[in-house]
């Protein structure tokens, strides 16, 4: 299994950095074993679990992430797992709010800050493999 996040390059760093740390968090939730063991150092202290699967940040500009978001939802694949963080999210005052204006937000209305895909690794691939990296 592999997992991306595609996010759009020309966000300043600070939304880049929460968008990432929201996708994953929403990741780890949905896939279990994601996240590692807790692991004891030499000194006996805990280090809580990491994910066990490398995360490559790629990017894409804010309406190609659109198109691929929308692309993906289109094909249904079962065995690939799209998760999206939005301007309506990234702009609500909590979850309840955000609710709220998404159910009353249309699809075209709607701007996306990066996805994650998780999936099998040769499809995965396959859908990302000419993305560039984050720099």
């Amino acid at each position: 299994m592999k997992c991306v996040m595609i996010v759009d390059g020309n966000l300043p760093r600070g939304i880049i950095a929460n968008t990432t740390a929201v996708l994953g968090i929403s990741l780890a939730s949905e896939i279990e074993g994601l996240v590692g063991k807790k692991i004891l150092d030499k000194d006996d202290r805990i280090h809580e679990g990491i994910t066990n699967v490398p995360i490559p940040i790629l990017t894409l500009s804010k309406e190609e992430i659109k198109i691929r978001y929308d692309d993906l939802l289109e094909e249904k694949d079962s065995e690939i797992k799209v998760i999206a963080f939005n301007d309506v999210a990234q702009k609500s005052l909590n979850y309840n709010d955000y609710e709220l204006k998404l159910s009353s937000t249309n699809k075209e209305q709607i701007n996306y800050l990066g996805l994650c895909l998780y999936g099998p690794r040769k499809k995965i691939n396959k859908l990302t493999g000419n993305l560039r990296m984050l720099r």
